[in-house]
C-alpha cells in the first residue's frame, strides 16, 4: 500500500482539523493520500451534494488497482445515493485488486454491493476518527497501533488472523465448536434499516454466514429491538454464527431497573437454535482498537467458553 484515496460519502466533517491531521499522519507514514479536497465539502449536513457524493463514489470504477480507498467518516448519507450506484463497474474495480475500506455509515454501501455483485469491501478504519485521534481537552492522540497493524495486515496480505480472549457467556449446546462462513455485516442500525430492500444480502446469499455486528448511541432496548427485527426477518437464524463487536457510548437509566446490553442479548440468544454460537468481544466499531475484517469474504471460526478465534484470507 503506497497510495490511500480518500472519499467523502456521507456526513460532512465535524471540524476541519481532524481530517487536516489524520491526511498528515499518513503523508509521515509515507503514504500518498490523494483526492484530499473532499474532506472540506459542506452541504447541509452531507460532505457535498448528493450528486458530488455520487459522482466520486462512481469515480471509484476508473481507479487503478494498486489505490486503497478510505472513507472520511460516517453519519448519514450514503443510503440516498443508492439507486445510482454503479455497482458492477466499481464491483469489475476490485475484482482487478482495488480495496476500499470503511465502516458505520459505510455499512450501506457495503452490503449493497456484496447484494448485487459479491464483491469484496472492508470493514475497517475511516480518516476523522481512526487517523486523527482526539483526547477529550482536543489534544492529538497517536492512533491506536492494534487498527494500524490490523488495517495493513489487511490491505498488504488479505487476511485477518486474530484471537479473541473474553469469556463467553452466550454459549449452550455445544459450548465448544467451529463455524465457517461468508463474513458478512456491520452496523446494526444501518443494517436493520436495509431488510425488505435489494440492498441487502438475501437469506440463499447469507446463509450459514458469520454475521459481525456493533452500534453507538444505542440504547440497549433498541439494540434488543433491531436484533429482535434480524431474528424474525429469518436474517439470524439463517447463520452459522453471530458475533458482536462494540455497542459503545450509551447511558442506561433509573426505569431500566437492572435491565442492560447483556440482557438484551440473552434475550435473543435464547430464541435462537442452541448450534448458533453468539460470540461478544470481536474488536470492532465505534472504538480506537478495531480489526480490519473482510464484508463478503469466507471465514472460520474456532470458539469455546473462552474466547475465539476468526480467520479469512481472501
Amino acid at each position: 500500500m503506497k497510495k490511500i484515496h480518500l472519499i467523502a460519502p456521507s456526513g460532512a466533517s465535524l471540524d476541519t482539523r481532524s481530517p487536516l491531521a489524520g491526511i498528515e499522519w499518513l503523508k509521515q507514514r509515507g503514504l500518498e493520500v490523494l483526492n484530499t479536497d473532499c474532506v472540506r465539502r459542506v452541504e447541509q449536513r452531507f460532505a457535498g451534494t448528493d450528486i458530488e457524493r455520487l459522482a466520486e463514489i462512481n469515480q471509484l470504477a476508473n481507479l487503478p488497482p494498486e489505490i486503497a480507498v478510505v472513507a472520511m467518516r460516517g453519519g448519514y448519507g450514503l443510503h440516498r445515493l443508492l439507486p445510482g450506484i454503479e455497482w458492477d463497474a466499481i464491483a469489475k474495480a476490485i475484482k482487478n485488486g482495488l480495496q476500499i475500506c470503511g465502516h458505520s455509515d459505510f455499512t450501506v454501501f457495503q452490503l449493497g454491493l456484496l447484494a448485487k455483485t459479491g464483491a469484496i469491501t472492508l470493514a475497517g478504519p475511516m480518516l476523522n476518527f481512526d487517523f486523527a485521534c482526539q483526547g477529550e481537552q482536543g489534544e492529538d492522540i497517536a492512533p491506536n497501533a492494534f487498527m494500524w497493524d490490523h488495517f495493513q495486515t489487511a490491505v498488504n496480505e488479505r487476511k485477518v488472523d486474530y484471537g479473541v480472549k473474553t469469556p463467553q457467556s452466550y454459549l449452550r449446546k455445544p459450548a465448544t465448536g467451529q463455524a465457517s462462513g461468508m463474513l458478512w455485516g456491520g452496523n446494526l442500525t444501518v443494517l436493520a434499516g436495509l431488510v425488505g430492500t435489494s440492498y441487502l444480502p438475501n437469506n440463499q446469499q447469507t446463509q450459514g454466514g458469520i454475521l459481525f455486528l456493533e452500534d453507538v448511541n444505542e440504547h440497549p432496548y433498541r439494540i434488543e429491538r433491531m436484533l429482535m427485527q434480524l431474528l424474525d426477518a429469518g436474517i439470524l437464524n439463517n447463520q452459522s454464527a453471530i458475533v458482536l463487536g462494540g455497542f459503545s457510548a450509551y447511558r442506561l437509566y433509573d426505569n431500566d431497573r437492572g435491565y442492560t446490553l447483556e440482557n438484551a442479548i440473552e434475550a435473543i440468544s435464547k430464541r435462537l437454535p442452541d448450534n448458533i454460537p453468539v460470540l461478544t468481544g470481536l474488536p470492532f466499531g465505534h472504538q480506537a482498537e478495531k480489526l480490519t475484517l473482510p464484508v463478503g469474504a469466507k471465514a472460520h471460526i474456532q470458539y469455546d467458553e473462552a474466547g475465539f478465534t476468526i480467520n479469512s484470507q481472501w
